[in-house]
């Protein structure tokens, strides 16, 4: 039987200046909206405040956040499990800071599946979701779109722009996920724009697990 999976990803509301996205600095950088996928689902679930006339808020409020967190975790409770790239090192951060409910972020966090926690944990350094698109031969990111101008172009009321390009990415996310298990292997695109592999002989790792994989050797590195 297929794994139950749920994708998630958030867009913060905050620009963050510089090319390093060095966002801790910035806090709270606050959401401007979120996106779930269900894997027996074919659209994914847009989460946004809204205002009276039924437009976007600026971000959304910590009620909102609420609301979230709780889909989180009445969606595992059920038997799924939540699905990130870099949720742990950034979407649940952000999200415990939002909501105010920290203690149920931490929970979600530590039993949801980071494929790219996991792949850090097993060779010691991370891979970006869009050479991960690119190495397993799936569509990737909108041209031209990134993480970094969604703050912007919602601040600008571009809201469609930003909603498709978080819809994008827990298909993205999920489709990794899927496609990985199946080959019982996850595939990336290099910094040398070669293609490498990483065996997954028993699919993809929640966080508790990964942490429990044997330290990469990384002297190769400093080399």
């Amino acid at each position: 039987m297929a794994r139950r999976y749920l994708a998630f990803d958030i867009e913060t509301a905050t620009d963050v200046p510089g090319d390093d996205f060095n966002w801790r600095p910035h806090r709270p950088l606050g959401i401007s909206c979120a996106a779930t996928l269900a894997s027996d689902s074919d659209q994914p679930r847009l989460w946004y405040g809204k205002t009276l006339d039924g437009s976007p808020e600026k971000r959304m409020s910590q009620g909102d956040a609420q609301g979230l967190v709780q889909h989180l975790s009445d969606m595992a409770a059920d038997g799924f499990s939540i699905l990130t790239w870099n949720g742990l090192g950034f979407d649940f951060d952000i999200l415990a800071e939002e909501s105010g409910a920290a203690a149920s972020c931490r929970e979600c966090a530590l039993g949801h599946v980071d494929m790219m926690f996991h792949v850090f944990c097993s060779l010691g350094y991370p891979v970006g979701l869009e050479k991960a698109a690119q190495g397993m031969g799936l569509p990737g990111k909108p041209p031209g779109m990134s993480g970094s101008k969604a703050p912007s172009l919602w601040a600008q009321g571009r809201f469609q722009e930003v909603l498709e390009y978080v819809a994008q990415d827990v298909r993205i996310a999920m489709q990794i996920a899927q496609t990985g298990e199946q080959r019982r292997r996850f595939q990336w695109i290099t910094r040398k724009g070669t293609k490498s592999s990483l065996p997954l002989p028993n699919g993809w790792l929640t966080v508790r697990e990964s942490l429990k994989l044997p330290e990469p050797d990384t002297s190769w590195m400093s080399a």
